[in-house]
């Protein structure tokens, strides 16, 4: 099985149209990206790019969608979409998007776990002028650095996302009344956690983007108009976390360092 199999490969913000320019600005400010029409003829979709590398989309919200908060979706890389999401759907998985083509892209779906999370699933199709996969690097700020699932059923979550991605269950890390943090690895490398609902009212993934100092970040974030709602706290490894909600209610996460390292 290919390496990519599992592995996160974009971030889609779908939003408010009315609020676009200030979402945009939003994320370029905190995370230095640089977003720009991505040229879809019929279909308004920005490309969120940093230092050359594409991290992530942004999209109007879908009108099927009614009444749905603007929120920030996780695609993981697997090898046959097809083939995919009708394991997933064996396994108590409800189809929100069938398998579709992307020109240039590859084919994708939009799934719900059993347990009410949505999440996508991308087949990348080999393009010539873009790498692969160039949205997670926990070795970059302003890429995917971390993707955190709070579910009703932590047990559960890890057998349906091993047997779908091939995940591996990493470390335990007990959190007290909150219960127990569930690392997960792919292809040997800690890529998330699933914990209990913690600070979601519904199932949901939470990705946390990399920063150079969370407090600044912070600063930021409230400095331009959205809500930190947890944080800064650190965790296990030194590092530094805040969970926010942008200037439209998305809510997501930031990760690295307290303070700029000198």
């Amino acid at each position: 099985m290919s390496k990519m199999h599992g592995r996160p490969i974009w971030y889609e913000l779908a939003g408010t149209p009315a609020q676009r320019k200030q979402i945009e600005d939003f994320y370029s400010q905190l995370l230095g990206w640089e977003v720009q029409d991505s040229g879809m003829e019929g279909f308004s979709y920005r490309l969120a790019r940093l230092k050359g590398d594409m991290v992530a989309g942004m999209m109007d919200m879908p009108a099927e969608a009614g009444d749905m908060p603007p929120f920030w979706m996780t695609y993981f890389a697997v090898e046959n979409a097809d083939v995919a999401a009708s394991v997933a759907i064996k396994a108590g998985a409800s189809l929100h998007r069938a398998p579709a083509d992307i020109p240039g892209t590859g084919r994708f779906a939009i799934l719900v776990d059993p347990q009410g999370a949505a999440f996508g699933i991308l087949q990348p199709e080999e393009m010539k002028d873009e790498p692969a996969g160039t949205a997670f690097d926990q070795d970059k700020p302003g890429h995917g650095h971390w993707h955190e699932l709070m579910t009703s059923d932590p047990q559960a979550a890890l057998t349906f996302y091993g047997d779908l991605l091939g995940w591996s269950k990493s470390i335990e890390v007990p959190m007290g009344s909150e219960g127990i943090y569930h690392l997960f690895s792919q292809d040997g490398q800690d890529i998330g956690g699933m914990q209990g609902m913690a600070h979601a009212s519904h199932p949901m993934w939470l990705t946390y983007f990399g920063v150079n100092s969370v407090r600044n970040a912070v600063d930021r974030i409230s400095a331009l108009d959205g809500t930190v709602i947890h944080g800064p706290q650190e965790v296990p490894g030194g590092g530094f976390i805040a969970i926010a909600l942008d200037p439209q209610g998305a809510m997501f996460a930031i990760v690295g360092p307290e303070s700029l390292i000198e």
